[in-house]
């Protein structure tokens, strides 16, 4: 019984992060849609990445605690932020913009994009 409820409260604890993974990421998603670039890492910018790195810094830190709770319950690695990660860095000059990734990710997530266009 007592592995049954250490079981559930991972369970728990998992989903708790997992929701506050994707609350923060909308959020930073929604500022990238809104014209803020840095979320994807896109220009290589040294000062938009030191003003980006809390936000990437916490994204991992959640991402690492989710992963723990997901070995603990035999689940595979969280998929989100291995594909968000996989999602920055280096683009060629005719990718998409930063503010058109974060809105296609938004509509992926089917989260509101901010400002809605006219």
């Amino acid at each position: 019984m007592a592995r049954a409820d250490r079981l559930e409260r991972a369970d728990r604890l998992r989903d708790m992060l997992e929701g506050e993974y994707r609350a923060h990421l909308v959020v930073a998603l929604q500022n990238t849609a809104a014209g803020h670039w840095g979320l994807f890492d896109h220009q290589q910018d040294r000062t938009i990445r030191a003003k980006i790195a809390p936000t990437i810094a916490r994204l991992t830190e959640l991402a690492e605690e989710i992963d723990e709770q997901r070995e603990l319950l035999g689940l595979e690695p969280f998929a989100l932020h291995e594909q968000f990660i996989a999602a920055r860095g280096p683009v060629r000059s005719n990718a998409v913009g930063e503010p058109k990734q974060a809105k296609a990710w938004l509509e992926r997530l089917g989260e509101p994009v901010w400002p809605k266009p006219a």
